[in-house]
């Protein structure tokens, strides 16, 4: 049974009066049925007139194509060592960040994991910036001394670090990551 039949005698309508809420023919839609692919405006068109997304209407086959094109094969291995090749530069953040994007491009990784993995370094530098000034600030407001400073440095470091670890830890078990955000700036 084609999906069009399906959705349209799931809103126990008819062909005709599919074709009067669309105004495709009857002819069109009775090929549609009979296994023609919709395409174009005809898809555009019977979608909106069954309320349904486009994709839905289309043949499993085209939309598993279309979903492995969209995703690329992530290679695990290779985002590990990008992952982990931030690591020995935790001291000196802009290393941090551009040594994971070479390899995402020298790799050819550009997958949406990887994306993420840099996504979520970027935006730990730029927070542990904003941290550090804030650290500053309140060093000279209560005078305290220099050892607060490095203690706030050390903690930062520390805390990139399980960044790291934690991620990789969760790429070799779960094949995700474990920080995670719901964008990507890449």
């Amino acid at each position: 049974m084609s999906k069009l039949k399906s959705y349209r005698e799931k809103l126990n309508l008819t062909q005709e009066e599919l074709t009067e809420l669309s105004g495709i023919s009857v002819r069109t839609i009775q090929r549609i049925e009979a296994g023609t692919e919709p395409k174009g405006q005809t898809l555009k068109i019977l979608a909106k007139a069954l309320g349904v997304e486009e994709k839905e209407l289309l043949n499993q086959e085209e939309t598993s194509l279309i979903a492995e094109v969209e995703t690329p094969e992530i290679n695990y291995s290779l985002l590990k060592i990008i992952n982990l090749s931030s690591l020995p530069f935790t001291v000196f953040p802009p290393a941090n960040i551009i040594v994971p994007l070479i390899l995402m491009f020298v790799l050819k990784q550009f997958n949406p994991l990887t994306k993420q993995l840099v996504t979520v370094q970027l935006l730990w530098i730029i927070s542990s910036v904003i941290l550090f000034m804030l650290c500053a600030l309140i060093k000279n407001w209560f005078s305290l001394g220099n050892p607060f400073t490095m203690i706030v440095m050390v903690i930062l470091v520390i805390i990139n670090v399980f960044i790291i670890l934690r991620n990789t830890a969760e790429i070799d078990r779960k094949k995700k990551l474990y920080f995670k955000l719901n964008f990507s700036i890449i």
